[in-house]
């Protein structure tokens, strides 16, 4: 039951058997100072029937991506999500499992984050991946913590080019952890080498890139590399899994450590989560790595089994050998990911990748003939990319509002240098219509 069918004779005869006669003795020893002194001040109880209205009545007030065309990324992306999915994610043994603390009763659980690990590998072309995190930005965090730990130096360059949310957990963790976090500025919308290259030293624990970055440009991620190893320092790259259907796979550009989030993979945006991060490494790193592995090995009998492996958390190991204490792994998010990379293969992948470039591509050529109207970098780009318009871009989303299309991710807030400028997101789930639709209500308002 959603709660404690409990009578009055019910809490009299509990009250009755630990010796008090009302519920004010079982409070006694708290003082009157702090007590409310009054009832909550909560409406009348409805019947289920007139709760069920009351509810409809609220979600009705949010707009969603069923009544409403969506260009905005910027972090959470819609994509196509096969139906089969919930077909297999909505059975009981998935959605009420919990974090598998007795593993070898778990061996579903087990198997499907092994899954989940082994397709991230495929996808990244690192060694190892752990049964996920919470998001991206933790999972970007905790690569800095170990980056840190594993050169023992406390010097971490970012590039203002990624996500400044991710950037901002980054600088939390760091506080904490005693790291400074230096970034590096931007050129044409992508890394300026010329400064990371001034910047970095033999002093520095990582470089630190996105790829495609938040302004949806690629980046010249081999000339980063090249110039991160040249001093010493683990490279780490933040990736959007989708765009690895057409791009070249971290590990072939010497990447350390690969985190990024698989919500693109079977999630939806569900109003901001959850989401799934996705971590791997090098066997070099492996055992630093947060979080827990899940492993496949065989029983006594020679049967395939799946063991959690690698708990390199203060709980199981001396605290002074811990890495981080994060363990609970996004499981049913992960599962998602997992059913829709399998069902999309690799010629599927490649498919929606080359959609989302495509249709991108289209509706910047489109806007950026509108009047007033113009392309902020030319540097090439995947699914998002970034606009600047003569007309303030708040009244422009407002604007397109009002034709039930949400617009872009307004920058200026983060970047100052970029006033009236839209950062804007378009996957393969868009049809011509919508991205038609969009380009003629903007130039409506231009």
């Amino acid at each position: 039951m959603n709660y404690v069918p409990n009578t009055d004779k019910d809490r009299q005869e509990m009250l009755t058997t630990i010796g008090m006669s009302s519920m004010d003795d079982l409070f006694a020893h708290i003082p009157d100072n702090v007590k409310l002194g009054r009832a909550l001040k909560l409406p009348h109880s409805l019947s289920e029937l007139e709760l069920v209205r009351h509810t409809q009545n609220l979600s009705k007030q949010n707009s969603n991506l069923e009544e409403f065309s969506s260009f905005l990324g910027a972090g959470s992306y819609e994509h196509f999500i096969p139906s089969l999915v919930n077909h297999m994610l909505l059975r009981s043994e998935f959605y009420t499992a919990y974090t598998p603390y007795q593993p070898e009763i778990s061996q579903g659980t087990l198997q499907a984050i092994y899954e989940f690990q082994s397709l991230i590998c495929e996808l990244t072309g690192m060694e190892v991946a752990n049964a996920s995190m919470y998001d991206v930005a933790t999972a970007l965090a905790e690569a800095a913590s170990l980056a840190s730990g594993q050169t023992r130096k406390n010097k971490i360059l970012v590039s203002s080019t990624v996500h400044p949310e991710y950037r901002q957990v980054m600088q939390t963790y760091a506080e904490a952890q005693g790291l400074e976090i230096i970034e590096i500025g931007y050129s044409n919308g992508m890394t300026d080498l010329a400064e990371l290259e001034e910047k970095v030293s033999s002093d520095i624990a990582a470089v630190v890139v996105q790829q495609p970055n938040f302004f949806g440009c690629i980046e010249q991620v081999e000339k980063i590399s090249e110039i991160a190893k040249k001093n010493k320092a683990l490279y780490v790259t933040a990736v959007d899994p989708v765009s690895l259907g057409v791009l070249r796979s971290p590990a072939a550009y010497g990447a350390d450590i690969v985190v990024g989030d698989a919500q693109s993979f079977g999630n939806p945006i569900s109003f901001g989560g959850p989401h799934v991060g996705f971590f791997a490494t090098t066997k070099k790193l492996m055992r630093k790595m947060p979080g827990r592995i899940v492993g496949a090995t065989v029983d006594d009998n020679g049967r395939r089994g799946f063991v959690l492996t690698l708990q390199a958390r203060e709980q199981h190991i001396r605290r002074e050998k811990a890495t981080s204490n994060i363990c609970s792994n996004q499981a049913l998010a992960a599962l998602a990911a997992t059913i829709t990379m399998v069902t999309l293969g690799k010629e599927g992948l490649k498919e929606m990748a080359t959609q989302c470039i495509n249709k991108a591509h289209y509706t910047y050529e489109q806007l950026t003939q509108i009047k007033g109207v113009t392309g902020k970098f030319n540097a090439p780009f995947f699914k998002e990319f970034v606009v600047q318009s003569e007309k303030d871009i708040e009244i422009v989303n407002s604007g397109l509002l009002n034709e039930n299309i949400f617009g872009g991710f307004p920058l200026e807030e983060y970047y100052p240098e970029l006033k009236n400028s839209s950062l804007l997101c378009v996957t393969e789930v868009k049809t011509k219509q919508q991205l038609d639709d969009m380009v003629n209500a903007w130039e409506g308002l231009a």
